[in-house]
């Protein structure tokens, strides 16, 4: 009694602190005879000096309301306790030197490392730490030459898309003096006698695929192929191990419901011919030799392994080397003469390998439910590696022969944590429509379902992406500060192919909000929590699943944390790169396509003296792929509109954004803000 009386009285004091005021300025839209209105429009320029005021006193504002929290030294201590540790990225072998990226426990950014040989000591071949004050600036690898000896690397600021690209000499540790300027870059590919690389770039127009002759200005780089695609469609490119063959693909859309695959024979001096055109269908090609082997849902929802002769290409000569299965195919690689190919039975990683005619060769044992990387390496070599990690497993990096299935463990993450006291298991409920759909739970064992606990519930339903039960540092936290943790697998997603996919998205968008609200309302009947200690959390397209949410089902949820979120969903495709997720969610300027987005777009069903429930909206300025506006308008729509007595609070970073590449001490900034705001919202100790 005496914890809720306390907490009460936090949010009392919390409370007199009001948000600054948000000037209205309504604009009225009309689109296909509905009258839209919509308050804030000018809160959209991010760089007018009245929307930088806005954002200063918002930030001043939050920092102030949590600062007033007194759970938050106690959740950064075990945010900070679970970040700041030894981390590695999956290695990477080129002629017996293994590339990998580790953060030490004391590092902001990850470094780039090599090791000669599997036994030879960690060299450092770039350190991104000292090149900005901040610790801001981050290095990815972006493609290695077959012989080890050049390394095309990407330098990116904050949590932007964009990067500049460098290339290193790896035996002098001396970047040359070619540069591809910062751009979103798709992909690169060095040739395997390091003469020039093959680059695709998004630009306004659409996807560009380029060749840079190293040693030379990139004002001569000749552009190669894209002229013909589109804003709303993502390109990439590859060499394969041989050198003969160039390799590229056209993404429609981020969710890839349609790939196009041309090829050139480089040693012919060839131009790109269409490989795979005109299918309604996904492929993912990867090439050995000179097979060019796609993992398709073409008449296989889902999914199949075709093999296709590059010098033979014509339909008819595709062969099928793996057959579709009644569990989804989530992904292969072509390592060691050998096919790795990851399945999802169930929710749930299962690896075998196979010959490259597709005959069983064995099945790897995982230990726990969990997720596990599809072994990969190259296909001249047979070391390949993969990860495994779960809900209640710490990441772990194996080393594995593809000849005869041996493996060892090469890195494995140390967390503060006790994996026997977590019971992590699978449940099914019931959607609205009658639809059986999985979440995975996770507790500490041996909790009473009396509703007493609280429960935070994810989800993000979209674009084909599976949401496995792997090692989640906020699900951690959250078990650390004594929660349930809950993972929705729901439609949009590609847990059970493309069916489950297409259930969620486009006009069945609503499908992805009613699974999530029946995931809610399961955990409160089945005793695991109630709704006055519930909440909820989503980013990017989880930002969406949960406004959608708290605006359709305002009195299911106590609190709710939005990331990065998409909100105006009739006016998200005019900015950013948001012309890549027509195809997933459609556009209000289509007539056909309005009704549908209009009827669940969360900026225009906030309705004023509804009692909200807490809401932290997170974004910042370095966001280039969601822009921040979404969160900027929906905040102060929310602080006006809301009648209840709980919080509306932007987090807002002026130097962080959407992606990878933050440092740790923000990442501990942002997940400690985040859990200290839930954990005073449902009064967690």
């Amino acid at each position: 009694m005496k914890r809720v009386l306390a907490c009460l009285c936090l949010s009392a004091v919390v409370c007199l602190s009001q948000p600054p005021k948000t000037r209205v300025d309504t604009v009225t839209d009309t689109i296909d005879g509905v009258k839209i209105s919509d308050p804030y429009r000018w809160l959209e320029d991010q760089s007018s000096p009245e929307t930088r005021a806005w954002v200063k006193a918002q930030m001043a504002y939050t920092q102030s309301v949590l600062a007033k929290v007194p759970q938050r030294e106690r959740v950064r201590q075990i945010v900070s306790g679970l970040l700041k540790i030894d981390t590695m990225g999956m290695p990477f072998e080129r002629n017996g030197t293994y590339f990998f990226r580790k953060r030490r426990a004391t590092d902001q950014q990850a470094i780039l490392y090599l090791r000669k040989g599997e036994n030879g000591a960690d060299t450092v071949l770039l350190d991104p730490n000292p090149l900005s004050p901040g610790h801001s600036t981050s290095v990815e690898v972006m493609d290695i030459s077959n012989d080890g000896r050049l390394l095309a690397y990407g330098l990116r600021q904050g949590g932007q898309d964009e990067s500049t690209v460098r290339f290193r000499n790896v035996d002098t540790r001396a970047d040359l003096p070619d540069t591809l300027p910062s751009a979103r870059y798709m992909s690169v590919a060095i040739k395997p006698d390091r003469s020039g690389v093959y680059y695709v770039t998004a630009l306004a127009a659409g996807p560009r695929f380029y060749y840079h002759a190293m040693g030379t200005p990139t004002s001569r780089d000749r552009l190669i192929f894209g002229e013909q695609f589109g804003p709303s469609e993502i390109g990439q490119c590859n060499v394969s191990d041989n050198g003969r063959w160039l390799v590229c693909e056209v993404d429609y859309g981020s969710a890839a419901d349609t790939v196009e695959i041309f090829a050139a024979d480089l040693t012919a001096g060839g131009s790109l011919k269409p490989i795979i055109t005109g299918i309604n269908a996904r492929f993912q090609p990867s090439v050995a030799g000179d097979r060019l082997f796609v993992q398709t849902n073409w008449n296989a929802p889902n999914g199949r392994i075709l093999a296709i002769d590059l010098t033979h290409p014509a339909r008819e000569n595709w062969k099928e080397v793996v057959p579709e299965r009644s569990y989804v195919l989530d992904s292969f690689s072509l390592s060691g003469g050998k096919l790795a190919v990851a399945w999802l039975e169930n929710v749930h990683s299962r690896i075998e390998i196979l010959s490259d005619s597709g005959k069983l060769i064995r099945q790897l044992q995982l230990p726990a439910l969990g997720q596990a990387s599809v072994p990969t390496g190259r296909w001249e070599s047979d070391v390949a590696f993969y990860n495994f990690s779960s809900l209640n497993q710490p990441n772990t990096i194996y080393r594995y022969s593809m000849s005869s299935g041996s493996q060892s463990v090469w890195f494995q993450t140390k967390q503060p944590f006790d994996p026997s006291s977590i019971e992590v298991k699978q449940i099914w409920y019931n959607s609205k429509d009658g639809t059986r759909v999985p979440m995975f739970l996770a507790y500490h064992r041996g909790i009473k379902l009396d509703g007493s606990h609280p429960a935070l519930l994810t989800g993000y339903g979209g674009f084909d992406i599976s949401e496995l039960p792997a090692a989640n540092n906020t699900a951690l936290a959250w078990l650390d500060l004594g929660g349930v943790f809950a993972l929705a697998n729901l439609r949009g997603g590609g847990e059970f192919g493309e069916k489950w996919h297409d259930a969620g998205k486009l006009d069945k968008k609503q499908n992805v909000f009613d699974d999530f609200i029946a995931a809610a309302e399961y955990l409160i009947k089945e005793g695991y929590t109630s709704k006055e200690r519930l909440a909820i959390t989503g980013r990017s397209n989880g930002g969406l699943l949960v406004g959608a949410a708290l605006t359709q089902r305002p009195d299911l949820f106590r609190a709710v944390v939005c990331g990065f979120p998409l909100l105006d969903m009739l006016r998200y495709d005019r900015f950013k790169v948001a012309k890549f997720w027509v195809p997933e969610y459609g556009t209000a300027q289509n007539p056909k396509q309005f009704p549908f987005i209009y009827k669940y777009s969360p900026y225009q069903h906030v309705e004023k003296g509804t009692k909200y429930p807490a809401v932290l909206l997170v974004s910042g300025d370095f966001d280039t792929r969601v822009d921040p506006l979404h969160a900027r308008k929906m905040a102060a729509l929310l602080q006006a509109s809301t009648a209840s007595d709980r919080p509306v609070l932007l987090r807002y970073d002026t130097e962080s954004g959407h992606s990878a590449g933050v440092p740790v001490d923000s990442q501990i900034g942002e997940l400690g803000d985040e859990l200290t705001f839930l954990a005073w919202q449902l009064g967690m100790a």
